[in-house]
């Protein structure tokens, strides 16, 4: 099922599928819900699945000239409470991770744990924080076109790419219909994130840490260096992915996903009792 929510002066789009616990997922940087259909259909043999545009991607509105973590997770707050739903498991890839973490911060009472695909709760290096405004001036300048197909190709691992070579055009697809707007407003509120290491640290909630040994983006041993998880933390490394792990080793994730949920309900159990 699809569907929207009204949020402010704009609307959300998602979409609903399957029965049972429910996992939300969240989409990163040039991507949309879309990126989630084959991932979230073989979840949604055992779980109620519901993945969401992020403002400014797919068929959801603009909300501000900045979207930042704090405004999407409000956003994703909002749309769950709408439709009735007081507990979710909360998977975010990449962007999508920063807003997990966001949503944690502000909303933890909701969760039954989260997960942090292919992300994690650092600010942006300076390197980064030059990256991105770089791209903010290309789609400023329209040249959008010139940005997105090497981002897109280096979120595969570089052994993939003749592998996954149809997933890679998808994904380039996605990210062209991403309109101008929506890109640069995520990118400024990416810009504004603030370190959320206390927030992964403190143990709040359950949290499950996917990451690629090949990816690209994240350094997969440095990153693990920089936070000090809790014990009610989960670390797995995809031996075998760059930054899409999803699609990369997309049975295994479905797996450590479903083991993770598993062992996080009975942690609460025993954190109840």
């Amino acid at each position: 099922m699809e569907d929207f929510f009204r949020y402010g002066t704009g609307m959300i789009h998602y979409s609903d599928q399957g029965r049972g616990k429910v996992v939300v997922l969240l989409h990163g940087y040039l991507e949309t819900s879309e990126i989630w259909s084959s991932f979230a259909g073989k979840l949604a043999t055992n779980f109620r699945v519901i993945t969401i545009d992020l403002p400014g991607h797919g068929s959801s509105g603009m909300f501000a000239e900045v979207h930042t973590m704090e405004l999407i997770a409000d956003a994703v707050y909002g749309l769950i409470k709408s439709i009735g739903i007081s507990e979710i498991f909360l998977t975010g890839h990449s962007l999508g991770g920063y807003v997990a973490l966001a949503f944690a911060e502000l909303y933890n009472e909701m969760l039954s744990g989260y997960c942090l695909f292919h992300s994690h709760p650092l600010p942006d290096s300076a390197e980064a924080l030059n990256k991105r405004e770089r791209e903010i001036r290309l789609v400023e300048a329209g040249k959008k076109d010139l940005m997105y197909p090497d981002n897109v190709s280096r979120m595969y691992a570089t052994t993939n790419l003749q592998k996954f070579s149809e997933a890679l055009k998808r994904s380039k697809g996605i990210a062209s219909s991403i309109p101008g707007e929506g890109i640069i407003a995520v990118l400024r509120g990416m810009i504004k994130r603030p370190s959320r290491i206390s927030v992964m640290e403190s143990g709040i909630v359950p949290c499950l840490w996917i990451l690629g040994a090949m990816d690209n983006y994240i350094d997969c041993l440095q990153i693990q260096m920089k936070v000090q998880l809790p014990d009610n933390a989960t670390v797995v490394v995809l031996n075998n992915s760059g930054h899409l792990g999803f699609i990369e080793e997309e049975d295994k994730s479905v797996e450590v996903i479903t083991k993770f949920i598993e062992k996080s309900d009975d942690f609460r159990g025993r954190q109840k009792s």
